[in-house]
């Protein structure tokens, strides 16, 4: 007996079988400093691996204000850059005072807009990688709007701003156990907490086999990438003092500063090291898995590419508040060092490739330990299993 299809066809043929709507995940970031955002574009290819599932992000900052929101990152950028002290008074106000929350009213229509965006696209979850979005959602739930639960990935460890956990999430995303730990500290109940890593790029956890460091020999340049992300004169002194060793080979990463692009490439004319000089690049997750220590500051996104790459990092900048935390998780690990001067960075790097390498050996094997390049994919698995279970 020939048993009948169920499947449904169109007269042409096609398949007419309804198919079931696919799961929209909202990912909400912005761009006050690259972190928020590095770990949600991670996220959103997470989510997108799944077929049934159509994950967007949005810059509600960005997308409400365009003008403002250029003019406040580039004064971010500026006081972290030029008057730490003062961002490490703001950073702690916000941290400690109550009044904090009353400055929220002045993002209304900011609020007004997230409520309208959510309503419109009726997301199954929400993930903030910026921690005022909590705030907001929270607010239309206060004004009676009702939608999914949200999410919130915390890009900072250890010295975490309770702006990010002072307000109700249906969970937090946190990169480190120790990081767990300090929001239990505060008040969070522990099932509440994911210590799932930061959610880095997925080449991170797909790593192709030939994106490896140079086997360190007596006769290999020793590989180091500067990534130049603080004031220029300082990066200038730095990059003159790296050039002097011909043992090493260099690479500098200059972003869209087409001057300094310029001044690194003079510089390097004649010098004795090994030197390439880029602008912006997409490749910072190769360029990471390729070479045996990277310099920069301590951001959220640096820090954890390099360790997600086994990349010992040498930190040559701490903004105060957030980035603490950042050079604090690579001390507590053994993977890598504070070098704030071009005679510390020399002298450091020539510790750790003494004694065949003895103590970069040990540093990078502390990150593979550490590492979790796949905390992208862990987060959408958990946020999506989440959401199956109270049955979206």
């Amino acid at each position: 007996m020939k048993l009948m299809s169920c499947r449904r066809c169109r007269p042409d043929g096609t398949d007419a079988t309804p198919r079931s709507p696919m799961k929209k995940i909202l990912i909400l970031t912005a761009g006050y400093g690259e972190g928020h955002n590095s770990a949600a574009r991670a996220l959103q290819s997470a989510f997108n691996e799944n077929p049934a599932i159509e994950a967007e992000l949005i810059d509600l900052f960005a997308l409400r204000a365009p003008r403002l929101n250029n003019f406040s990152r580039r004064a971010y950028v500026k006081v972290i850059n030029t008057a730490p002290k003062i961002w490490s008074a703001i950073y702690g106000w916000l941290d400690r005072s109550p009044l904090v929350p009353l400055t929220f009213k002045a993002l209304g229509s900011h609020r007004e807009l997230l409520g309208r965006l959510v309503a419109e696209k009726k997301p199954s979850a929400i993930c903030s990688t910026y921690p005022i979005y909590a705030w907001l959602l929270n607010d239309l739930r206060r004004r009676g709007q009702q939608f999914c639960p949200h999410y919130t990935i915390i890009t900072d460890a250890l010295t975490i701003n309770s702006l990010w956990f002072r307000t109700p999430s249906a969970g937090w995303f946190v990169t480190d156990p120790d990081s767990g730990a300090v929001l239990c500290t505060r008040g969070i109940p522990a099932e509440q907490v994911h210590v799932s890593g930061f959610p880095v790029a997925l080449a991170f956890a797909d790593r192709r086999p030939e994106w490896q460091p140079p086997e360190l020999t007596r006769t290999t340049r020793r590989k180091i990438l500067f990534m130049i992300n603080s004031g220029r004169s300082h990066a200038l002194q730095i990059a003159r003092a790296l050039l002097q060793h011909r043992d090493w080979q260099i690479t500098f990463t200059a972003g869209r500063d087409l001057a300094l692009q310029q001044e690194l490439k003079n510089l390097a004319i004649g010098a004795p090291a090994q030197a390439t000089v880029l602008g912006w690049t997409d490749d910072i997750p190769e360029l990471l898995m390729t070479h045996h220590v990277v310099i920069s500051k301590a951001g959220g996104a640096t820090t954890q590419e390099s360790i997600n790459a086994y990349c010992p990092l040498l930190v040559s900048q701490i903004v105060p508040g957030q980035e603490e935390g950042n050079y604090e998780l690579i001390r507590r690990h053994k993977a890598g060092a504070l070098t704030e001067t071009p005679q510390a960075i020399v002298t450091t790097l020539q510790r750790i490739f003494a004694s065949d390498a003895a103590i970069w050996q040990h540093w990078r094997a502390n990150l593979q330990r550490f590492a979790q390049p796949a905390a992208a994919r862990t987060i959408a698995t958990t946020v999506l299993s989440k959401s199956a279970e109270i049955g979206d």
